[in-house]
């Protein structure tokens, strides 16, 4: 996720513009995460000034939500976090009488969410997308003889295999959201255990192949990638396409790809939410149906190459976004995501002490 950077310009003159309350709307989302004309236009249309802040991570988005006065009007907390907002109160049933666009959000995907959001009462998907494998083609043709190795996550968690990728480069995304719940899938467990004994399982199958890796970050590994300074890296699948075009732009000769494993992966989303205390209501809920247009989110998508949960969008999509199914998986892959979850406090706790010890392996 966050994969390019929002204008300047457009920063300012939003940020500016916020000055004038009454005909203002204040956001918090991820880095990157709009197109560069997004704000402009919505200004155009609206007369609504946007102010546009971001936020890095959930954990700060939620602290600042749990102070009841924000400031904000609109926010994009990823999926798995939305449980804990609505229990705490700080997010708002919303009135979708004032979002006539919802019709037009993708029925299949709005049940997944269902999990965390019984009903949908509470929010909307921004983008949604997979973690999965992002790899440099002829390093891994290189080194196993073609790619197919990389249609199963035992690229990753047999020694073997990452003994081998180590001699190019291994990069893990610093996400234990993700990286646990497909460990324990890999491992036969379910991804979203409440079983500590399940987690020493996970640990014990990271911990082997933890000399192999050469670091876990956030972001790091989509320039790595782009100039070949790893091969092979679990993380986003907008990341691995930002790396992919990035190296296509350096005209370097790297050809990057991403691959959904076939035993499956998480399906994670970014929410559209309004905090409870939100200044600007009204103009809240019109730059909420704003995103719900069609033409709106497919130019963002084609701008920041992440799937929106619009069905009405698909025919405003440019073919390298509609066709990618590294974007857009097919049914046949769809059955086999799982959406993230929250867990038990327990279990959190739990997971945030092993990803600290993996990461600084002790």
């Amino acid at each position: 996720m966050r994969v390019n950077t929002l204008s300047l310009a457009v920063l300012l003159a939003t940020a500016s513009a916020g000055a004038l309350a009454d005909e203002a709307v204040n956001i918090s989302n991820w880095n990157g995460y709009i197109a560069d004309d997004t704000l402009a236009n919505f200004t155009k249309d609206t007369g609504i000034k946007a102010t546009y802040d971001i936020h890095d991570s959930n954990e700060v988005l939620e602290s600042k939500l749990m102070t009841g006065n924000t400031g904000y009007d609109v926010v994009s907390p990823s999926n798995h976090f939305l449980s804990r907002l609505i229990k705490a109160g700080a997010i708002q049933k919303l009135d979708k009488s004032q979002l006539p666009n919802w019709k037009n959000l993708d029925p299949q995907l709005m049940k997944k969410l269902e999990v965390n959001d019984p009903g949908n009462q509470y929010g909307y998907p921004y983008m949604w997308g997979t973690a999965g494998i992002g790899y440099n083609v002829e390093k891994i043709k290189a080194i196993f003889g073609n790619t197919d190795v990389t249609r199963s996550w035992k690229m990753f968690f047999e020694e073997d295999n990452i003994k081998k990728l180590s001699q190019c480069g291994v990069a893990i995304i610093d996400n234990p959201t993700q990286v646990l719940p497909i460990t324990l899938n890999y491992l036969g467990l379910p991804p979203h255990s409440h079983e500590p004994a399940d987690y020493k399982k996970a640990e014990a199958a990271l911990f082997k192949i933890r000399p192999y890796v050469q670091y876990f970050h956030a972001s790091k590994y989509i320039s790595d990638l782009a100039n070949g300074n790893v091969c092979a890296v679990i993380g986003f699948n907008g990341d691995v396409i930002q790396a992919a075009a990035s190296a296509r732009e350096a005209k370097n000769g790297i050809d990057i790809a991403y691959s959904i494993p076939d035993e499956g992966t998480t399906l994670w989303f970014d929410m559209v939410v309004m905090p409870k205390n939100a200044p600007h209501e009204k103009n809240g809920y019109t730059y909420m149906n704003y995103l719900l247009e069609p033409k709106v989110i497919a130019n963002i998508s084609n701008s920041i190459h992440y799937a929106n949960p619009n069905a009405a969008a698909n025919e405003f999509l440019t073919p390298a976004v509609k066709q990618d199914l590294a974007i857009y998986p097919p049914k046949e892959v769809m059955d086999k995501l799982f959406t993230v979850e929250e867990l038990p406090a327990a279990i959190a706790r739990l997971t945030t002490r092993l990803w600290t010890k993996l990461k600084t392996n002790t």
